[in-house]
C-alpha cells in the first residue's frame, strides 16, 4: 500500500489495524492533512493520484511474465 497525496495535499496513509491476539482485522487509509505531526514524515514517500495509477497499470501491464512462470510453477508441483 502506498501513502496518496491529493490535490488538497492531504495524504492518504496506509494502516492495519489488528486485535488484541495479533491477527488481522483490516486495512484502510488514514487522511493526515497539511498541519499533522506527521505529516512531513509521510509526505517524503508520498505518491499523487496520478503516479499511484501509473504503478497500479505499469504493474499489471508488466505482471503478464510472472504469471505465466507462477503458474507453470504451481501446475509443476501439483503434478
Amino acid at each position: 500500500m502506498y501513502v496518496v497525496r491529493l490535490a488538497d495535499g492531504t495524504l492518504r496513509v496506509p494502516q492495519t489495524l489488528a486485535g488484541d491476539d495479533g491477527r488481522l482485522i483490516g486495512n484502510a487509509y488514514v487522511e493526515v492533512s497539511p498541519g499533522d505531526p506527521d505529516y512531513d514524515r509521510w509526505l517524503a514517500e508520498s505518491l499523487t493520484e496520478e503516479e499511484w495509477a501509473e504503478r497500479r497499470r505499469r504493474w499489471s501491464a508488466e505482471n503478464d511474465d510472472l504469471e505465466r512462470e507462477f503458474l507453470a510453477f504451481k501446475a509443476e508441483q501439483e503434478t
